[in-house]
């Protein structure tokens, strides 16, 4: 490195080439790459952790394309981890590219990371706990993290600052950006550098002002609130120092511009090595790990961050014309959602951008002004399809990949072949992914997927099936965070392989679960896992706690997660035997204990027992399905349990309703025998308020108890002769009962019942009766109709039965006919 270069680079006699940067800044990426090109180094360093150093070759690897950051976790304690995000146009992966490719030193030079998570230990209750990125939350944002404030603060190792540190913070930019007369930091860099040459003619010049700004800065504000940077700068003056006793002064630093006049301040070595002696330590690991740029967000929390990676990226990316570039991408992911836009569309955006410009001052468009453009422009003023244009492509989906090389504890191995194996590739944008558990391909990516969501890693949450609600067919909704890594590290205690780690985790949480419900959730977990191992270990818990627990509540709430667990066995052809005699146990447990447990409840309580009656008779009826014949008789003993309930007054209204429609439902009852049983609590004798809570519980609770009334003429009669004959004082206090059960009806049955209503008691048998003014209603069934929709609910079903179309149409026939009575 000449003494020319030197020279220009702003140094006070001999000393390293210091380039201030702003991390993830576009503009000083290409600076520091011109200044390298120039200066000629002999060794290249970076702020950032030294354990990393061994890391730097990856980065020439071809598969190795960022956005990446390095991971920085206790060996002892994973979770506790540290980030240092870097993306394509971050001016350390120029640094590190530029090194690489001249065949030149590389080193990090920041405080290591031992210190760093034995810190972030250490302050835990201050800073929340759980995984930071190293360059410092609010510490190395100066207030806010304002888009890449790392290039006025520098950025570094330091999760947290909020111990030994000023009441008083700064944002460097902001500071600079207001003493220029603007009142948006981000305007003002992008006017001062990302609109500006790389110094022309001189590639130093740009970081010899911005040095001289930060000296300013520095020189008022001190360590601007951030003492701890103290340190860190401590032990990268001594890192440096090490440096030039080995290349001598042709060496060039690249770190946050914050922190260069601390790095050009003449210090003795002792009292640097005092500051950095006897900081805590932790044992650490470190890897590459794939980052995205929805994470490099400042609206991610991540303290470093910027406003819109994406819109930075074609900024570093683009040879040329960045607007006219950008109004191409943002015209085709419009066009790409149904939008009409053309060419004309693309070449007004441009004008209408460089016109704002014009009027503003500004030496080129800004995002500001493009994003205006786009939305008088393309989104025609609507915010809608702007959000779109903000989320896809300002700031972006973009997810980096790592080299196969790179270190990683076994179980992220495992999970990688895995993934390979299936063909299910992390992505960064959410998508939905639907799976046929009949292919072996999707069953696998099923087991991987329950897998990781039993050991944490929430890859994949479910969703709800389209088109089909059975067993045989599941949704995910995917999206690939990079803190997975951290989890997935953390899971690393339980096994070196998914299965391994999964079937470890659920023996662990069986015997820690608190509760039968939660044991019957884990028995669940385990046969969607598909984890045989776990399973007896599971059941053997689940056993021990049903039979001492006595509270029918939570009886009836472990039950219905078993006999889901019945059916998903079914599909995935896993032995359930000792599954079903534990629900059969279960299910005879909560008969004998639930009439007593009706009675003498309050409101809450009664509301609460009814879904746990609705969720016991569903289970009943899936186990009843089975092929053993205690489970058939497991549909009588029900059934007759809803009788003593149906009938007995010291069960709140809301549950004997209930149990009358279930009944009703089934064909256990008959029509005229439940319009007596309401009548009975209709009569004068009744509270209007248990009265309401009887009918809530009958034609309530999304039980289709809305087209009952409108079928069956004596029953809303007598609705309609009791709600208008209530007193005047007690009304109000069944209004809300009436209409909770009543709004919940869809639009079109409301109408129908008030119709009906409307026309009186006289005319609703005519109405009923010949359809006149409501259509769909008839005395007798439609053959004509009816057979119209055959073929679509045979398609509907998959039904093809041995005896042939006739035979199915006839079943159908019969079933319609069922529905219509």
């Amino acid at each position: 490195m000449t003494g020319t270069a030197r020279g220009r680079s702003g140094a006070a006699g001999d000393g390293p080439l210091l380039l201030g940067v702003r991390h993830h800044g576009p503009g000083s990426a290409r600076a520091v790459r011109a200044a390298l090109d120039a200066a000629r180094p002999r060794a290249v360093l970076i702020e950032g952790p030294p354990e990393a150093d061994a890391l730097i070759p990856l980065a020439a690897e071809e598969d190795m394309r960022p956005p990446v950051a390095l991971l920085a976790h206790a060996v002892d304690e994973p979770g506790r981890s540290a980030f240092w995000p870097l993306a394509e146009f971050s001016p350390e992966w120029i640094a590190i590219r530029w090194a690489l490719e001249h065949e030149v030193p590389a080193r990090f030079i920041d405080l290591p990371a031992t210190h760093t998570l034995a810190w972030r230990r250490d302050t835990e209750g201050e800073l929340g706990g759980g995984a930071g990125d190293g360059r410092g939350g609010d510490a190395d944002t100066a207030g806010g993290g304002a888009s890449g404030a790392d290039a006025e603060r520098g950025g570094g190792a330091n999760p947290d600052s909020s111990v030994m540190e000023t009441d008083v913070r700064i944002d460097p930019l902001a500071v600079l950006a207001e003493a220029a007369g603007y009142d948006d930091p981000e305007r003002w860099w992008e006017d001062v550098v990302e609109h500006r040459g790389v110094g022309e003619g001189d590639a130093f010049a740009p970081f010899v002002v911005l040095e001289e700004a930060m000296g300013e800065l520095r020189e008022a504000y001190g360590s601007g609130g951030h003492d701890r940077d103290l340190v860190r700068e401590a032990y990268m003056r001594l890192q440096v120092r090490a440096a030039q006793r080995e290349f001598g002064d042709e060496v060039a630093v690249v770190c946050g511009a914050w922190h260069v006049p601390a790095l050009r301040q003449k210090t003795a070595v002792a009292a640097d090595r005092a500051l950095v002696k006897g900081l805590p330590k932790v044992k650490t690991d470190m890897t590459w790990v794939p980052w995205t740029y929805r994470r490099l967000s400042r609206v991610s929390g991540y303290g470093a961050g910027i406003d819109s990676p994406g819109w930075y990226g074609h900024l570093f990316a683009v040879p040329d014309r960045p607007v006219e570039r950008w109004m191409t991408k943002v015209a085709g992911l419009l066009r790409g959602e149904d939008r009409i836009v053309s060419s004309a569309h693309v070449i007004e955006a441009v004008r209408l951008a460089e016109t704002l410009a014009a009027m503003r001052g500004r030496p080129l468009p800004g995002l500001g002004e493009t994003t205006d453009a786009v939305r008088a422009v393309m989104c025609e003023g609507s915010d809608v399809p702007l959000a779109l244009v903000h989320d896809r492509l300002v700031v972006g989906d973009v997810l980096g990949e790592v080299p196969q090389a790179a270190p990683a504890v076994p179980l992220q191995r495992d999970l990688d072949r895995v993934q390979r194996q299936l063909r299910l590739k992390p992505e960064a944008l959410e998508r939905e992914l639907e799976l046929d558990l009949r292919k072996e391909t999707d069953a696998g990516r099923s087991r991987l997927l329950h897998r990781l969501r039993l050991l944490g890693v929430a890859w994949g949450e479910p969703a709800a099936s389209r088109g089909s609600t059975g067993t045989f067919r599941e949704t995910w909704r995917l999206r690939w965070e990079p803190e997975l890594a951290v989890r997935v590290a953390e899971a690393g205690v339980w096994g070196t392989t998914v299965l391994a780690a999964a079937t470890a985790k659920a023996e662990a949480d069986a015997v820690a679960a608190q509760t039968l419900a939660e044991v019957t959730g884990l028995a669940e977990r385990c046969l969607l896992s598909e984890l045989p191992q776990a399973l007896p270990v599971v059941m053997q818990v689940l056993a021990d706690r049903a039979a001492l627990d006595t509270d029918v509540g939570h009886l009836a709430q472990a039950l219905p997660a078993l006999v889901r667990s019945l059916r998903y066995g079914d599909v995935r052809g896993t032995d359930t035997g000792a599954l079903a005699g534990v629900a059969a146990g279960l299910a005879e447990r909560i008969f004998v204990g639930l009439p007593p447990a009706c009675a003498a409840l309050d409101a809450d309580a009664a509301e609460e027992m009814r879904r746990h009656v609705d969720a016991v008779h569903g289970a009943v009826g899936l186990l009843g399905d089975a092929p053993a014949p205690d489970h058939r008789d497991l549909r009588g003993r029900w059934h007759s349990v809803l009788r003593v309930l149906s009938v007995r007054d010291t069960v709140p209204g809301v549950v004997r309703g209930r149990a009358v429609r279930l009944l009703l439902d089934d064909g256990e009852l008959g029509q005229d025998e439940a319009a007596r049983l309401m009548g009975l609590v209709l009569s004068p004798g009744t509270p209007p308020g248990d009265a309401a809570a009887w009918i809530e519980g009958f034609v309530g609770g999304g039980s289709g108890g809305g087209m009952l009334l409108v079928h069956d003429e004596r029953l809303l009669g007598l609705v309609d002769s009791w709600l208008t004959g209530v007193p005047a004082e007690a009304f109000t206090d069944v209004l809300p009962l009436l209409r909770r059960t009543f709004s919940a009806y869809e639009p079109g049955v409301r109408r129908t019942l008030g119709e009906l209503v409307r026309r009186g008691p006289g005319e609703r048998g005519s109405v009923t009766a010949a359809g006149s003014g409501i259509p769909g209603f008839a005395a007798d069934l439609d053959p004509g109709r009816a057979d119209a929709v055959l073929p679509v609910v045979r398609l509907l079903l998959g039904l093809e039965a041995p005896g042939g179309p006739g035979e199915v149409e006839e079943d159908i026939d019969n079933d319609l006919a069922g529905v219509a009575g």
